[in-house]
């Protein structure tokens, strides 16, 4: 059964990423493929007048732009940008492996650096996705407190709680706090408020220092705080800067408050997708069943049933149905209590409690006589004894 459920929520989710990613590319193609074709044909056309100008083959320009190409990924820019490997660059670089960012502005080109960023990006992200797991959990404990102790002050003001410490009538309501943990989407509020200023803040620091427009700012805070990293923009390049040292140090704060709010924000955002799957697959078994149900009551509502056979069907769609559903054990019956829910909370077996009801209703433990041995009405229990007994009692009376 729960297998079932797991595969069918892994299913439901494979089909809602593809139809999501199905959706966004046709929205990024609508908007960007026009402005791509704009931007091609500008170049041609520079690329034409530029040969027309100087001189030269289409065939020797291009591949002059190749090499440029190839000297680019080893970190040459025309404008003077700082090394890619000192101590700094490569502190930067190591940054953006272990927290999964890959601006993809520097990258190792020797065989030596691949082959330890395979084993150094896999000891390192894995710890770095730990800590961020483990900072979502310190921020959940955080915030349990804070609104606990704010509950136990609304409370000393009411005078439930007295001002000592000691626990007087409103113990129960105290102790209630003591497992308490804030609704997910109150963890989801705070730390899109808490994401959000934090990117507000670190954008009002890039634009006058990068030279971009505020959008762009922010544009980077949510590429580099989500881990997307395409590397179109990248902070922290260039040689000088105003208060270089303290503007670095910056840039690596507001790197990982940012990383830590987003990717905990992620990790919440995907517990509220998982509960909008489940209230989907029971909202779609919920359907299914009444549809079952419906085609067989339609097939069998001809067909002659005994008044026992009949309670227990009603039984099992009334109660037994709506108890595996998450609905506290509330049941269609009103406050009747399942014969199958009633056995496994007592742990008493069938025959033990039809004995037990065979002894109520005669009001003694009956002991069977040679006259009712003879007569054959002894045997069976529960209702069937009291029946038997009854009529036993009738034939000695007789």
């Amino acid at each position: 059964g729960r297998l079932n459920a797991d595969n069918a929520r892994f299913l439901l989710l494979a089909v809602l990423i593809v139809l999501y990613m199905l959706c966004g590319a046709a929205v990024f193609s609508a908007i960007e493929l026009p402005t791509e074709r704009e931007a091609k044909e500008r170049w041609e056309e520079r690329l034409e007048n530029f040969t027309r100008r100087h001189n030269l083959s289409r065939a020797e320009l291009r591949h002059f732009l190749r090499e440029y190409e190839e000297a680019s990924v080893a970190g040459i820019r025309v404008d003077d940008i700082r090394p890619r490997w000192d101590f700094t660059g490569a502190f930067y670089f190591v940054g953006t492996v272990v927290s999964t960012i890959g601006f993809g502005m520097t990258t190792p080109a020797t065989v030596g650096g691949k082959i330890f960023l395979i084993f150094y990006g896999l000891i390192g992200c894995a710890g770095t996705i730990l800590f961020f797991n483990l900072f979502l959990e310190r921020l959940i404990t955080v915030i349990a407190y804070v609104m606990k102790s704010c509950h136990e002050r609304q409370l000393r003001r009411k005078g439930v709680l007295p001002h000592d410490g000691r626990r007087g009538s409103g113990s129960s309501e105290v102790d209630s706090l003591a497992g308490w943990k804030p609704s997910v989407y109150y963890v989801m509020l705070i730390l899109c408020v808490a994401s959000l200023i934090i990117s507000c803040c670190a954008s009002a620091m890039y634009t006058p220092i990068e030279g971009w427009s505020y959008f762009d700012s922010l544009y980077f805070c949510f590429v580099a705080f989500s881990t997307i990293g395409f590397g179109d923009l990248v902070s922290s390049q260039n040689v000088r800067y105003e208060s270089q040292g303290l503007y670095r140090f910056g840039n690596f704060v507001f790197i990982l408050m940012g990383v830590c709010c987003i990717y905990s924000l992620f990790n919440v955002i995907s517990i509220v997708i998982k509960q909008s799957i489940n209230w989907i697959l029971k909202k779609l078994a919920c359907k299914c069943c009444h549809r079952c149900q419906r085609r067989l009551f339609r097939s069998r509502r001809n067909v002659v049933m005994p008044g026992n056979v009949r309670s227990r069907r009603n039984i099992s769609i009334e109660t037994e149905g709506v108890n595996e559903s998450d609905t506290d054990g509330r049941r269609l019956s009103g406050e009747m209590i399942s014969m199958k829910d009633f056995l496994a909370s007592n742990k008493v077996s069938l025959a033990i409690m039809q004995k037990q009801l065979s002894e109520t209703a005669n009001g003694y433990p009956r002991q069977m006589s040679s006259n009712s041995k003879q007569n054959g009405f002894s045997g069976g229990i529960g209702a069937l004894a009291i029946m038997n007994n009854r009529l036993a009692e009738t034939s000695v009376d007789r």
